[in-house]
């Protein structure tokens, strides 16, 4: 039997062999479109790394410069709606292709460009944190003070979120009037500091300290080490003193009298009613009630709320992709700080 398969048709033939020059001929035309795009992408990068840094008539970071947002209302007065949100901290984060973001320079810049501009005749800071640094929230409230004392007739109207406490509350006393939703936890006035001591465990496991220092103080709060009673004496007075300042904050603001004001700032919270009965905010409410605040203390009949966005650059967005893989950096998680922050 003769098994030789049947010949081919030559123009089965001829037609594999055209859709193969044309897959080809595109693979080729796409490999050049790829190689096309990858040199402009690198001749714009290059451009970008070695073009000048434009040259200003004042400093960027004292007068930073923001894209306008229109967000609310109308008229010619103009309000600048700034967010506090979340821990109040100089650490910044970032998703994989976001740019870092840190929240305390980020606000402290919007407040900075809003004092700058005439037009801006209020801020409303939506206030939705538990709290964080020390410093931080320091510095968040002596920038909204300065904007209002900056020009007259300048305020600042609080919107109180899900949570304001801690230092979310000390940044809360620059407003010249304080509105909480129905919803709102208030409170935990009060310093905090936390370590982890590990002596037992590193006893059980065998790992031993080793420490060279300078001084007896030099490492407080050592995890492998008991704490020394005069050492948590010498930073419990160090707290008494951040949570005295803290009370002389709330009760210039507040004007609750010292007598009344000590008893409720143990570091407990309060919901909205109780936070309004106890003086420590002006108003329960929602949006539509700060528009009205803000219209109301600036004596117009309608305002423009606007917000700040950052331009795009995109230099600063490539230095800031991170690596989405990220080693635990379990160390800085055991650093002990002093805090106005409410973490239960």
């Amino acid at each position: 039997m003769n098994s030789t398969p049947p010949p081919i048709p030559v123009a089965s033939r001829r037609s594999r062999c055209g859709c193969a020059w044309v897959l080809a001929i595109l693979l080729g035309l796409l490999l050049l479109g790829s190689l096309a795009m990858n040199a402009a992408t690198a001749r714009v990068l290059k451009d970008k790394l070695a073009r000048p840094t434009k040259t200003h008539d004042h400093g960027v970071d004292e007068f930073p410069h923001f894209t306008e947002i229109w967000s609310y209302g109308e008229g010619s007065t103009k309000a600048v709606r700034i967010a506090v949100e979340g821990i109040i901290m100089r650490e910044a984060s970032s998703g994989f292709l976001s740019p870092r973001q840190n929240m305390v320079d980020s606000a402290l810049a919007q407040i900075r460009a809003a004092q700058a501009d005439d037009d801006v005749k209020a801020i409303i800071v939506d206030v939705d944190s538990p709290g964080g640094g020390i410093t931080a929230s320091d510095e968040i409230y002596r920038a909204l003070m300065m904007f209002r004392s900056s020009a007259e007739g300048r305020v600042v109207i609080i919107f109180m979120r899900d949570l304001a406490a801690s230092g979310g509350y000390y940044v809360s006393m620059a407003g010249d009037w304080i509105i909480a939703q129905p919803t709102t936890v208030v409170g935990s006035i009060g310093v905090i500091m936390q370590s982890i001591n590990m002596k037992g465990l590193s006893e059980k496991i065998g790992i031993s300290d080793v420490t060279i220092k300078s001084g007896a103080n030099k490492d407080l709060l050592n995890p492998f080490n008991d704490v020394d009673p005069s050492q948590r004496e010498l930073l419990q007075g160090m707290i008494n003193k951040m949570y005295e300042h803290f009370l002389d904050i709330v009760q210039e603001n507040r004007q609750i009298p010292m007598e009344e004001l000590r008893p409720i700032a143990d570091g407990r919270i309060f919901v909205a009613d109780q936070a309004l009965s106890l003086e420590l905010v002006d108003q329960i409410g929602y949006w539509e009630d700060v528009m009205e605040k803000t219209k109301e203390l600036l004596g117009v009949d309608s305002v423009k709320v606007i917000r700040y966005e950052q331009p795009v650059d995109f230099k600063k967005w490539l230095m800031s992709i991170r690596n989405p893989i990220q080693p635990a950096n379990w160390l800085s998680q055991l650093r002990s700080r002093f805090l106005y922050l409410w973490q239960p």
